[in-house]
């Protein structure tokens, strides 16, 4: 019975294995697109370093990007082609994509650190800390990669409030972007909508273009929540060119901030002068104020 269980186990683990999807060999493997990605953006921080502080070099700059980039594919043996033939493969395949730049990641921040950087200074996938009237409510995917053609240039997101949601919600969309672009202009859009049950919109918009942490923040009003729309989309820019232009957004969040209630102070019970007086030192009261005193002035009644 043991030996035909063990059987039956294998057997299971064989078409599993079977059933797992795998990349056509004409394209770039995973280990080695992260190797080559890896590589890419070490080359892309020498040239930033080397220019950091010439900034009206920009198109040196962006010759010497090319230039280190075909360094990085030489020493892989590709093509140009060859290497774009394999992004067009991962930009219809995001899940396995960021699989591989989250290896990356993982990679540079390791090199960061030996290199004196401090964890924080490479902490990329964090998260906000929630408690009490604050918390994240999104529901989508918490990343993914863009491209600027459709459509795989658009990430959109919708929530319907429920019985959770407050009259002076406000409401703040974060995320983190990384681009991936040997050239061209970055033009990203962020896009936060609030609808409320009278059928009113309030909205924001921000364009974004380099790496990092962006967010977008509505205000609150004073009137049921209805629904919450946006999009996160990557533009073509200015140039029309045919070099990897890749935007991934990761860790996105949703943060709803309930209205904090504000108690009204009760007014100071009324005091009569002589509780007034009781306060005052006895050594600046007038003399007629004293206790067990009364002015020289004065002289008692008699019968």
């Amino acid at each position: 019975m043991n030996l035909r269980r063990s059987h039956i186990a294998l057997l299971l683990l064989v078409l599993l294995s079977a059933c797992t999807p795998k990349v056509p060999k004409e394209y770039i493997q995973p280990d080695d697109m992260e190797d080559i990605l890896y590589d890419y953006f070490v080359s892309q921080g020498i040239v930033k370093e080397e220019y950091r502080n010439n900034v009206s070099a920009d198109s040196q700059m962006d010759y010497k990007r090319e230039l280190y980039f075909e360094a990085v594919l030489e020493k892989y043996g590709l093509t140009r082609a060859e290497f774009d033939s394999s992004l067009v493969y991962y930009y219809t395949r995001s899940d396995r994509f960021l699989k591989v730049w989250k290896n990356v990641q993982e990679r540079l921040g390791e090199a960061a650190i030996d290199y004196g950087a401090s964890e924080g200074e490479v902490e990329t996938f964090t998260t906000s800390t929630l408690t009490g009237d604050t918390s994240n409510i999104w529901n989508g995917v918490i990343s993914q990669v863009l491209v600027p053609y459709a459509p795989y240039n658009r990430l959109q997101y919708h929530l319907q409030a429920d019985t959770a949601y407050r009259k002076g919600d406000s409401f703040m969309l974060t995320w983190n972007s990384n681009f991936l672009y040997q050239s061209g202009s970055k033009d990203a859009v962020a896009y936060l909508a609030v609808k409320y049950h009278n059928d009113s919109i309030v909205s924001r918009v921000t364009h974004f273009s380099s790496d990092g942490w962006s967010q977008l923040r509505l205000e609150g009003c004073d009137v049921p929540v209805k629904e919450i729309n946006g999009f996160i989309y990557l533009g073509q820019g200015y140039e029309q060119t045919s070099a990897m232009r890749m935007l991934i957004v990761s860790n996105i969040q949703l943060i709803r901030f309930h209205k904090q209630e504000t108690v009204e102070p009760e007014p100071a019970p009324e005091k009569s002068e002589a509780d007034s007086l009781s306060q005052v030192p006895d050594s600046l009261r007038p003399r007629h104020h004293r206790l067990g005193e009364r002015p020289n002035n004065i002289q008692p009644i008699t019968q």
